[in-house]
């Protein structure tokens, strides 16, 4: 062979060589990766080839799949949808899938390897598995009171099974139905891009996925701090609070939202009762940074914990002083945390101190009703001792019978509330907040957190988690108590 020949022979069989190996490197060690790519077409035909399974609550599905006329075969369809998008998220055949669509997305579009593993016949088969239910723990009756009782106005409720840690609502207002969105038309990005301009944020989750300051629904942990650290044992003898109260390091007098209700050396429950802030600023300050994080934290603050939708870190801060440390006893400052999170703490004082883990999933199961998954319930932490946890109960029993927690009382049923009115700084209204929980002969099987974000339409004087926050929260209470 001449040298010309043996140079192309060897060129050739380098480049079919790099041809193997490219061919090898795409099907073996890429091919996941691609096969699973956004932009591979037939990864969405796939995935819409056939109906999905559905989110179930109360025992009816939310959602569904109808037919269209593409080659994404299938879109999904919500019943209620702006009603229960928060849990639900989206499901899109342009953008995707969030929440429970989205944590979900392989069960319910029939992807899980868990389907093929309990009908073994499907991969002998080559037959694509149908997709799996999603079981909820959410109320019907309470996430419909939750949701109507927001109304037109901006706000979040939330509701718990404190001795379980079940999410029985999660309502968010204003909200967005999934269903207007779901395909891939123009019709479909139009409304979503409308979605993404308007000004009330919609599709953001007040629920699980916004912090606010809590305001003086915070003063319940406050309490719980005093009361585990020796800082106060009776929670109805006078207290060092004198008012009014120069904040440590300042000369700034803390006020107290009634300049009338008797705070001056006030006790626990009668500071409680007429939320009083000379009280449980001075007990924050008093006991430091340190016990107050330490105790925030118990109750779930500055944790990442998914239910099983992320929820967003709620947070006591570090590293401030003791001007500041008042401040977050009350509920202010740079204290953040979302509905989710102050209904858990409520939800751990109904439970005599026993913070169970919340949850929205109950169970997974197979298109043929079999179970996949089922959720056990899980305690996070013992927040406070019983004793301690009792005493605030009895507080908060007080300041709903006898405080300014009265619209929450539901006859015959014993009812713990407490209200909040958050500050946010300039050019912002106040929050209105209103918590509360209601006791049965078996424990409490429901805790409640509410929170208004009232619009300009609403006078100042009139913002109070009593007058605005307190009677979502008794309704959301009769919906599960069905009283």
């Amino acid at each position: 062979m001449n040298k010309p020949v043996r140079r192309i022979a060897i060129f050739t069989g380098a480049l079919i060589l790099s041809l193997l190996l490219q061919a090898t490197w795409v099907q073996f060690v890429r091919g996941d990766e691609l096969a699973g790519h956004e932009k591979n077409r037939r990864v969405a035909i796939a995935g819409f080839s056939q109906p999905r399974g559905n989110i179930i609550v109360g025992g009816r599905p939310v959602t569904g799949s109808t037919e269209t006329d593409g080659d994404l075969k299938y879109k999904r369809t919500f019943t209620d949808g702006e009603m229960y998008a928060p849990v639900t998220g989206f499901s899109s055949q342009s953008y995707g899938s969030s929440y429970l669509e989205g944590v979900n997305d392989k069960l319910l579009s029939g992807a899980d390897g868990r389907l093929l593993l309990q009908h073994p016949t499907d991969m002998l088969s080559g037959r694509k598995p149908r997709g799996g239910d999603v079981v909820t723990t959410i109320d019907p009756k309470a996430q419909k009171a939750a949701y109507e009782g927001l109304g037109d106005r901006k706000g979040a409720v939330v509701a718990l099974d404190p001795r379980t840690g079940r999410i029985l609502a999660a309502a968010s207002t204003p909200s967005y139905d999934p269903s207007v969105f779901a395909g891939n038309t123009k019709k479909d990005q139009a409304a979503w891009e409308a979605l993404q301009k308007d000004p009330d944020k919609p599709m953001n989750n007040r629920a699980l996925r916004e912090t606010y300051p809590p305001g003086s629904t915070f003063k319940i942990v406050t309490a719980a701090a005093a009361l585990e650290n020796g800082l106060y044992t009776d929670v109805n003898a006078s207290t060092d609070s004198p008012d009014p109260w120069i904040m440590p390091g300042t000369v700034t007098r803390l006020p107290n939202q009634n300049p009338n209700a008797p705070c001056r050396n006030a006790s626990l429950n009668v500071a409680m009762q007429n939320s009083c802030n000379t009280v449980y600023g001075k007990a924050g300050s008093d006991l430091g940074e340190d016990k107050m994080r330490g105790t925030a934290e118990k109750f779930g603050f500055n944790q990442q914990y998914f239910v099983p939708v992320r929820a967003s870190k709620s947070t006591f801060p570090s590293g401030i002083n003791t001007s500041q440390t008042a401040m977050a006893g009350i509920g202010q400052g740079s204290l953040t945390a979302t509905p989710l999170q102050v209904a858990m703490m409520t939800a751990a004082i109904a439970n005599d101190g026993k913070l169970m883990k919340p949850y929205m999933v109950e169970e997974l199961r197979g298109p043929d009703l079999s179970t996949i998954e089922k959720h056990e319930p899980e305690q996070m932490s013992q927040a406070v001792s019983p004793e301690v946890a009792k005493k605030i109960q009895q507080m908060m029993e007080d300041t709903a019978t006898k405080g300014t927690g009265k619209a929450a009382l539901i006859d015959g049923v014993t009812v713990g509330g407490k209200t909040g009115t958050a500050e946010r700084g300039k050019d912002q209204k106040n929050l209105a907040w209103f918590i509360s929980y209601a006791k049965t002969s078996d424990g409490s099987p429901v805790a409640v957190a509410v929170m208004v974000d009232p619009d300009d339409s609403v006078p100042d004087d009139e913002i109070s988690g009593g007058r605005l926050a307190g009677p979502i929260a008794k309704k959301v209470m009769r919906a599960v108590l069905d009283k």
